[in-house]
């Protein structure tokens, strides 16, 4: 039986609660609700700023099934747009490159990089048509440190509401010249939830991940939550100067473990000399694409890249451990015997919250 979110009654007490029942890691339904009042309500990181640097510049993305379109217009103005003809839903620009205009694949209407219709060809005789009411339509853009986000809903919070206290508690690190280093795709078969869920508790990294639990002090793990994130951190035990979280670490700075996550699926693991995000985008009700990007200060310098070798092992080392995990919870959120199960107090919190903040977000 699939419960119906508006009907679905979430328990804030975590000593109390139950999780989220399975059929919503599975059911195609819920899948298509969250595509709609989840992931088209919410900021979404899509690129970097690197992308639009000067005007001209484009390059386009998919949020929620909307395609869209980002430009740096000639003024300099950065803006996003439908990438959907007003004509007959051809792609006004495909990919990324630099261009003075944009123009349809489909029939070559022209838009401007800010949007406005330019020029519809061979459109002598048609009447009642105004073109300046046909501009391509605009969605929400901001950007943090290099980082470039989007938004469907103009009834949303702001970008900067919604992060909250993160940028001022990593406004020590270098983001703004940060540039991108490398992109890996990963696809996991499992619902975006349970990719989402195993990384919101450090409660499984004894048993899942042995070479990590060496590195943290896992007795201080901590899990605090805000308004719409989470942050995870723990003390380094590990004494190791090669450590991915003692590398190039300030003198004085204590080495730490520091996880961000903003509903409803970005992450931000940071390191003392570089940051890694991870973007969890659904593709199905069991199919998942998890896209890690890394950011770095002088990628061409000397030794970046022998030192960054050693951090994507590590990381792909871990990654692999989820993902054996996390397809093994999506076959048994398929089984006859399991419906709900319930949190640990102490490991927990940032599940619970996770939980909290999609089933309010489902109801309509």
């Amino acid at each position: 039986m699939n419960p119906d979110p508006a009907n679905f009654a979430f328990e804030t007490d975590l000593s109390s609660a139950a999780t989220l029942p399975s059929t919503w890691y599975r059911d195609p339904r819920i899948f298509a609700l969250e595509q709609d009042r989840i992931f088209s309500r919410t900021w979404q990181l899509v690129g970097h700023t690197e992308q639009v640097r000067l005007p001209g510049d484009y390059f386009t993305c998919t949020v929620a099934e909307e395609p869209l379109v980002i430009t740096r217009a000639q003024d300099g103005v950065l803006h996003a747009f439908s990438n959907v003809c007003r004509h007959r839903a051809g792609p006004v620009a495909r990919g990324a490159g630099h261009r003075k205009a944009l123009m349809c694949g489909y029939h070559g209407w022209t838009y401007t990089l800010d949007g406005k219709l330019q020029a519809t060809p061979e459109w002598d005789g048609v009447r009642c048509f105004e073109k300046t009411e046909q501009d391509l339509p605009p969605v929400r853009v901001e950007t943090w440190g290099p980082f470039l986000f989007v938004c469907l809903d103009s009834n949303v919070p702001s970008l900067e509401r919604v992060l909250g206290a993160i940028p001022a508690e990593t406004s020590h690190l270098p983001l703004e010249p940060m540039s991108l280093f490398k992109k890996i795709d990963y696809e996991v078969a499992c619902n975006w939830k349970v990719y989402v869920d195993n990384y919101l508790e450090g409660y499984h990294i004894p048993i899942v991940h042995p070479e990590l639990f060496k590195e943290l002090d896992y007795r201080a793990y901590k899990v605090e939550t805000a308004e719409y994130s989470s942050k995870q951190h723990a003390p380094i035990r590990s004494k190791n100067d090669d450590s991915l979280y003692r590398r190039n670490l300030p003198e004085g700075a204590e080495a730490e473990a520091l996880y961000y996550w903003v509903f409803p699926n970005m992450m931000l693991n940071l390191y003392p000399d570089n940051l890694q995000t991870n973007i969890i985008l659904p593709l199905g009700p069991d199919r998942t694409l998890t896209r890690f990007e890394w950011y770095v200060l002088e990628p061409n310098s000397p030794g970046v890249a022998e030192e960054f070798a050693r951090s994507f092992a590590f990381s792909d080392q871990v990654q692999q451990e989820d993902i054996l995990i996390c397809e093994a919870v999506q076959k048994g959120l398929r089984s006859r015997t399991y419906d709900r199960g319930r949190y640990s107090v102490l490991r927990e919190n940032g599940l619970h919250h996770f939980h909290g903040l999609l089933t309010k977000a489902l109801k309509p």
